[in-house]
């Protein structure tokens, strides 16, 4: 069902947006000087850029194709068909991508690519918490802004599907583009609260992210965490993808990136399980010819993002990792999945992951990063955790972080095998 828009609605979100309002005394943070313009647009995936100009139903399936043509040989390479096997397909649990703009074809594209790949019928709802969404050619919208969300939703739920099929989609679409800094963060806010409030999601995704140095100060990216709290507390388990640019983010007004490391949100916030991107080597089964490795794709422009916090400290539970990381901040991400089409990707397929473990636990997870840390990460393979041990993410000639064996920045705790992760999720979180 369609939610409709009514004026206590509105309402609320204004007073929300007015709650994430900055003090005019927050020090500026820097970034590029040539603010006079407007900020920089979403940086979306190749994959995403390629539904741009794709506005039938048709169109987007074969942008679809293209670009995850060999998608559900991931079910196979991270062994999610056999928990599938075993009964375990994310019936019973509801995964929500949360997206500014949408696309209203959404049902229609996964059906027909379900379809071709022999995946079940999706279940799909989408909702509109912070207000009617504008239609792309609507006057005012940036129509390949707009369409480029379309094709982000797409991809979202193609991946959720592709690893629990019998988990329920829902779409959470948002009426202010997301950009750099605070505009679209507020709405996406009210989004989780809204889904928090109405009981309505297990595992909320995120693929989207603004680099820190894009707030007035570090300080002024906490006024967006209640949310977060609120849908923490509420059992709800939070994902979001690490970035693809490396080591370093885009300037609040572009274009280009930060000559240094610097670090995205949500991405950075410990209240969220952040993904990596990596790269599967597979033959035409679905089966590996080689380990995962760091995706870092040079004439793509592009690799998984990772780095260190300058807003929020070390969480108690990477305390285990402090000698790797040297530092006193949070660092992300905490584990890693497919993501040659940017972390975007990574963030829906582990989303896809958790239905499985919300399914097998019959009920919500929470919060599953000191599970991952403290019990899940030291076991090692016991727990399903696959190591990577090869690639960097230096990009732009800003030096990044290098994959080593056991935990690392970036990639953290490497990968999954969802066969053996799930139940060991299962059972670290009794």
């Amino acid at each position: 069902m369609r939610l409709r828009a009514t004026a206590g609605l509105f309402a609320s979100t204004t007073l929300l947006v007015t709650a994430f309002a900055v003090p005019a005394s927050a020090t500026p943070v820097p970034s590029t000087p040539n603010a006079a313009h407007q900020p920089s647009k979403h940086q979306f995936s190749a994959a995403a850029r390629s539904f741009v100009g794709a506005d039938t139903v048709e169109k987007r399936v074969a942008k679809l194709e293209a670009a995850m043509a060999t998608l559900p040989k991931e079910s196979t390479a991270y062994n999610a068909t056999k928990l599938w096997n075993a009964g375990i397909t994310g019936a019973g649990s509801t995964v929500a991508t949360l997206v500014s703009f949408g696309d209203d074809k959404v049902k229609q594209v996964l059906a027909t690519y379900s379809k071709n790949h022999g995946l079940p019928p999706a279940n799909i709802e989408v909702i509109q918490p912070s207000g009617p969404v504008p239609a792309c050619t609507d006057p005012g919208v940036d129509t390949a802004t707009c369409q480029g969300w379309g094709g982000e939703t797409d991809l979202d739920v193609t991946m959720m599907h592709a690893m629990a099929p019998n988990a329920k989609i829902i779409v959470a679409a948002t009426p202010v583009a997301e950009t750099q800094g605070f505009t679209g963060l507020p709405e996406m806010m009210h989004a989780v609260d809204y889904m928090t409030e109405h009981k309505l999601v297990d595992v909320i995704s995120m693929s989207f992210g603004t680099t820190e140095e894009n707030f007035p100060s570090f300080d002024s990216i906490k006024t967006l965490d209640p949310a977060l709290d609120r849908a923490s507390k509420a059992g709800i388990t939070m994902v979001a993808s690490s970035g693809d640019d490396g080591p370093t983010g885009g300037y609040l007004y572009g274009p280009g990136n930060y000559p240094y490391r610097v670090a995205s949100w949500p991405a950075s916030d410990p209240r969220v399980t952040t993904l990596g991107g990596t790269q599967l080597h597979l033959d035409a089964n679905g089966n590996r010819t080689k380990p995962d490795d760091v995706v870092n794709v040079a004439d793509n422009g592009f690799a998984e993002g990772a780095g260190l916090s300058k807003t929020y400290a070390r969480p108690n539970w990477q305390d285990g990792v402090k000698k790797i990381t040297g530092s006193k901040m949070r660092s992300f991400p905490d584990i890693s999945m497919e993501g040659v089409h940017g972390t975007s990707q990574s963030a829906p397929l582990f989303a896809g992951v958790l239905a499985l473990a919300v399914q097998a636990k019959h009920g919500k997870l929470g919060q599953i990063n000191p599970a991952l840390y403290e019990k899940l990460g030291p076991a090692g393979t016991k727990a399903g955790i696959v190591d990577v041990t090869e690639g960097d993410n230096s990009q732009d000639g800003v030096v990044g972080f290098t994959a080593a064996k056991g935990f690392d920045i970036a990639t953290g705790w490497g990968t999954v095998d969802a066969s053996v992760f799930v139940p060991a999720l299962v059972k670290a979180l009794r």
